[in-house]
């Protein structure tokens, strides 16, 4: 049962009074003090203090020391005046206990609007955070676009400057052509000359005379020949032919897919894609675009590269709860938790990816390993070697061909016999 503290002085000014209670040789470590506008309770066990206030304080402002064995208050008073006693005079029991529940009521009422007012100062800040986020990162991608538009004008005229190049050279191999043309026409002419000299020379017995020209269907000389052997034919007509190819999504040919299971595989992603729920409170504040799940399956791709990996699990975390069905957002999301060391989180998502990537088509095989290595790498860094083992098995199923993954599974399989041999 508590002792009433009776043994207590004050003084007082105008705008202030100072109250002081001994602690008779009690450690004040224990000390539990309530004040309100007109009331003012100390327990420092086994003491107690009560005191129903002559008139309202500022409780904001007033102060507390605790020290050689005293308690020492500054009471700030609302309005200026001297008080005639410390407590109400003249006070029976039940206004004494309206008072006292009305001070705790206003007590309540107060630290209420103060949680209110710091909930909205963080959401304030956050949301402030978050514009300056976008701000920085909306510089720095005008930054690189401006330095991609800069390379791309540098390199525009580094080809227009080669093309200049290559159109002098044309032009100066076609001039070299023009004045070497006529030299190879009067070389051929030559040559045609020169032959049909030698045709015409006489041979042995045979004198000038009796050469004489035929008449009728062979009588044509030895230059019509040359000439008709000079004729080309004249240049084909080009043409153009069409190829016909089955439209497709998948890598794969028409012949060798399944195509029930990537009709289905391509109908859920669609219906994934117009999934979005609404009706979450958070969205209030938020811009038509960070209401996108792919937007926000971005910004935490970006965090995750950053190495800020809690930030990258809350933009995943709403982006799940806009849409519950996007298999890669889970996905992501285990690479995060394997980061922070929260293995059964990463199982989980996993876990949940590899139910979300039904049924095993070819577009979907390069989510489906990463979700078995993951899967497989948490529970190997819970000691559950069988368990990673065989997902690391169901990825090599998938892609043989992956070294990597081949090289870490018999890693596993030695520890498993390791671990085996020593048991």
């Amino acid at each position: 049962m508590p002792v009433w503290l009776r043994d207590y002085s004050w003084r007082q000014t105008a705008a202030a009074v100072y109250l002081s209670l001994p602690l008779r040789g009690v450690r004040a470590t224990s000390a539990s003090i309530f004040c309100t506008e007109q009331y003012l309770k100390v327990s420092i066990p086994p003491f107690l203090f009560e005191a129903i206030l002559y008139a309202p304080i500022d409780d904001t402002n007033s102060t507390a020391k605790i020290g050689n064995g005293i308690v020492f208050f500054t009471l700030y008073k609302k309005e200026v005046a001297m008080w005639d006693s410390l407590t109400l005079p003249n006070a029976n029991k039940e206004k004494l206990q309206y008072l006292r529940e009305n001070a705790v009521l206003k007590a309540h009422e107060k630290a209420k609007e103060e949680t209110e007012a710091k909930k909205v100062t963080k959401q304030e800040h956050k949301k402030y955070a978050l514009e300056a986020t976008m701000k920085l990162e909306e510089a720095e991608r005008k930054r690189i676009e401006d330095l991609k538009e800069k390379e791309r004008q540098k390199v525009t005229k580094e080809l227009e400057l080669w093309k200049k190049q290559q159109n002098d050279a044309e032009k100066q191999k076609g001039v070299q052509r023009d004045e070497e043309l006529p030299r190879e026409v009067e070389k051929l002419k030559v040559k045609k000359k020169e032959k049909g000299n030698k045709t015409m020379t006489p041979n042995e017995g045979v004198s000038k005379a009796g050469l004489k020209p035929t008449k009728g269907h062979g009588s044509c000389s030895i230059f019509s020949e040359n000439l008709k052997e000079e004729q080309l034919p004249a240049p084909r007509s080009a043409a153009t032919i069409k190829i016909n190819f089955t439209s497709r999504v998948f890598p794969t040919a028409l012949r060798e897919s399944r195509v029930a299971e990537e009709e289905e595989w391509l109908r859920k992603q669609a219906e994934a894609r117009r999934t979005i729920s609404a009706d979450l409170s958070e969205l209030e504040d938020l811009k038509e675009e960070e209401k996108n799940p792919d937007w926000l399956k971005d910004k935490g791709n970006k965090m995750f590269a950053t190495g800020n990996y809690l930030a990258a699990v809350n933009a995943y975390n709403l982006a799940v709860r806009l849409n519950n069905k996007l298999p890669l957002l889970y996905l992501n999301r285990a690479a995060c938790h394997l980061q922070l060391r929260n293995l059964h989180k990463a199982i989980e998502d996993s876990s949940k990816a590899l139910e979300l990537l039904t049924p095993p088509v070819p577009d979907n095989e390069n989510a489906r390993v990463k979700a078995y290595v993951r899967r497989g790498t948490a529970f190997c860094q819970l000691e559950l070697y069988t368990e990673g083992l065989q997902d690391y098995e169901a990825a090599l199923k998938i892609d043989p061909k992956n070294k990597t993954i081949e090289k870490d599974a018999e890693k596993i399989r030695h520890l498993i016999q390791g671990t085996t041999q020593e048991s």
